[in-house]
């Protein structure tokens, strides 16, 4: 990241390709409009689409515009996003997704920064610096035949990677912070909220496979059950941990999966029991119950065997 952080005003006042590559979630569209934001064509449009998002034909179409019948429901002549983004940036997101018979148009485009509508005769020029970006591992699919390898160096001018939060672990309570103080501020009235030293354990040892997005959805759960007057305990961020715990990158968004409240206390106990090596008072802390309640929860869910009172 610090490499990163020394590259980026070279980035931003090049006008040359630049590549962003990481998994989800890592903050890749952010970086893009930073690189934006900070280079001569700040004051210019900064238009996006996701190449993951649109069926091919539709993508063609939102990419380069059409004429009026140029196909069934083209009632009205429309421009493609690299029109509006004459004098700006244009930027592809998840461009690894992009169907392989689009790619040689998008090869053209890149190389003479002109094009065609679809059903249109006349050739088009623009003024447009491009950043793409993916999660994928487009030198493997360019092995596998499944992406162009002249479109993958023509994209690869200015390659930038952002590492997982996982890799990062010293950024967590900053960037934790941050969000939260910016989702404070979605309430009325000042609010001064701290997280606790165990809330803080539990940032630090989650795998965040969600990355960035994932640490960001957490705070504002916790911003948002906070009580007026009391710290972050651990127990308002555990359950937004508990979804997609493999640290591959290829876990499902956080709220693809709804959880019964049973399997949320389950988790989060046996979480607890884990990260306290068992320590029925630590985990009654951490969690914010009665030690009593620990052990009528790891009854519950046959997590163990509490010793006789």
């Amino acid at each position: 990241m610090a490499l990163l952080a020394r590259q980026l005003p070279k980035f931003a006042s090049s006008n040359h390709t630049v590549i962003i590559t990481g998994e989800s979630g890592t903050g890749k569209s952010r970086l893009a409009r930073t690189i934006h934001d900070a280079g001569p064509r700040a004051n210019g449009p900064f238009v996006s689409i996701s190449c993951a998002a649109l069926p091919r034909d539709l993508l063609e179409s939102e990419l380069f515009g059409h004429e009026r019948g140029a196909f069934s429901g083209a009632v009205r002549q429309k421009p493609g996003r690299v029109e509006l983004a004459h004098r700006g940036t244009l930027f592809l997101d998840e461009v690894g997704d992009m169907p392989l018979e689009l790619q040689p148009k998008l090869l053209t485009f890149l190389q003479d920064r002109s094009f065609f509508r679809i059903g249109g005769r006349e050739l088009h020029e623009v003024d447009v610096r491009l950043i793409a970006a993916t999660n994928r591992d487009l030198s493997r699919m360019v092995r596998d035949g499944t992406f162009r390898e002249d479109l993958f160096f023509r994209l690869s001018v200015l390659p930038a990677h952002i590492p997982p939060l996982r890799e990062r672990q010293d950024e967590i309570p900053v960037l934790a912070l941050g969000f939260l103080k910016v989702a404070l501020a979605e309430f009325d009235g000042p609010r001064e909220v701290a997280l606790s030293h165990e809330a803080l354990d539990l940032l630090l040892t989650h795998p965040w496979p969600g990355n960035i997005r994932e640490l960001e959805n957490a705070m504002l759960r916790a911003a948002t059950l906070v009580e007026v007057g009391h710290d972050i305990g651990p127990e308002l961020i555990t359950p937004a941990l508990l979804v997609g715990e493999t640290p591959d990158g290829e876990s499902p968004p956080l709220s693809s999966e709804i959880l019964p409240l049973a399997e949320m206390e389950k988790r989060a106990l046996a979480r607890a029991l884990d990260h306290h090596a068992g320590h029925k008072p630590s985990v009654a802390a951490a969690l914010g119950i009665s030690e009593k309640s620990v052990y009528n929860m790891m009854r519950r869910h046959g997590l163990g065997k509490p010793p006789r009172s």
